[in-house]
């Protein structure tokens, strides 16, 4: 399953790139409590006890300074008191920037990215967080992990989805 707060368009659009570039990490903040919000009115979040943000690479993260769906996600999992594990899935793979690819371009880059980084993942109802969710791919590949890794579920929660590509 996975919900947005919006389309990614228009302010939502904006606000996002404001916070993801323009480090205007308050505005995650607002963003993480709405996706909290979001995260009660589609789950029971009694059968969730663990939330994971979709992992940056080192370098990437040293280049932009910050995880965005990370900041997200801590303020969701205090606003739901769920256990906040940002080491559970790791980016083991640097991949390109996917802002100009296709869906299949998408799909290729982010396959084998990402692994299992402990072992708090079995048996649990996992909830992912990210900024956007435009094909999907990335998602998908992050679910494909933790599914493999015996997560009992898994449901994806971002701030925005992208309209159609």
């Amino acid at each position: 399953m996975a919900r947005a707060l919006g389309h990614y368009e228009g302010v939502l659009k904006d606000a996002i790139h404001l916070f993801k570039y323009g480090r205007m990490v308050n505005l995650g903040e607002v963003m993480g409590e709405m996706l909290a919000g979001l995260i009660e009115r589609s789950v029971n979040v009694f059968d969730y006890s663990l939330i994971i943000p979709v992992p940056l690479h080192v370098s990437r993260l040293r280049e932009r300074g910050f995880n965005q769906a990370a900041v997200l996600a801590r303020t969701a999992a205090r606003r739901l008191s769920l256990a906040l594990d940002p080491a559970a899935l790791k980016r083991v793979r640097n991949t390109a920037p996917q802002v100009e690819m296709d869906k299949d371009d998408r799909r290729a880059n982010v396959r084998g990215a990402f692994a299992l980084g402990g072992s708090s993942v079995p048996g649990k109802g996992i909830i992912v967080i990210d900024d956007v969710y435009t094909t999907g791919s990335t998602i998908k590949e992050c679910c494909r992990v933790l599914e493999r890794g015996k997560a009992k579920q898994v449901a994806v929660f971002t701030v925005a989805r992208a309209i159609q590509m």
